[in-house]
């Protein structure tokens, strides 16, 4: 059988080398293509389908997208889907900050893979999520949040952990693994991704 490849929506080189590193061992191949595509407001699952729809009508074929959101549990979710926003605003070693006025520090870190087959059929979604803490900033910063999120008992930041370790209980992770379990039911899922 030969391997199967999915053709990833984004021109991120950190999200491109943790989808390779999670999805190569699989047997997955996975290319690339860097394309704008405009984002809605609304619920993670809301913004994910819409994404990976419209990415699936530029492409003319099938198409992954992924989401991720950081769900501070004492601001109700927020700022849940718009994380990217609040880190662009704020930068990794301030993030934390947004709940200097809060006892509960509790989070949770959410990545959505969306599959489309193409334009005209439904995306799926495949979800993992993960609990921590939010504190201060520690680890690589170019991995922008992560550097916030400190996982259940390790005492270590997402961006602290070596990447091989990370890939094994992450957001990310889990819903790749899901992803893959639902390409592996059937080799017609994934064909032609040009």
């Amino acid at each position: 059988m030969a391997p199967k490849e999915i053709l990833l929506i984004t021109g991120n080189t950190n999200k491109i080398a943790d989808f390779n590193a999670i999805l190569i061992p699989a047997g997955i191949i996975v290319r690339n293509r860097a394309v704008d595509v405009p984002e809605i407001q609304g619920s993670i699952e809301e913004i994910s389908i819409a994404k990976c729809r419209k990415a699936a009508e530029i492409i003319g074929g099938p198409v992954v997208i992924d989401d991720t959101a950081l769900c501070f549990n004492a601001m109700g979710g927020l700022p849940g889907p718009y994380i990217k926003a609040f880190l662009e605003a704020l930068g990794p070693k301030s993030l934390h900050l947004l709940l200097a006025g809060f006892s509960d520090k509790s989070a949770q870190a959410v990545a959505t893979v969306g599959y489309c087959q193409g334009p005209g059929h439904e995306p799926i979604l495949f979800q993992g999520r993960i609990d921590g803490t939010i504190v201060p900033a520690r680890g690589n910063m170019q991995y922008g949040w992560q550097t916030c999120f400190e996982y259940g008992e390790t005492g270590q930041t997402l961006a602290e952990m070596p990447d091989d370790e990370k890939h094994k209980m992450s957001h990310l992770g889990i819903a790749l693994r899901k992803l893959v379990s639902w390409l592996n039911r059937s080799d017609d899922r994934v064909t032609d991704t040009t």
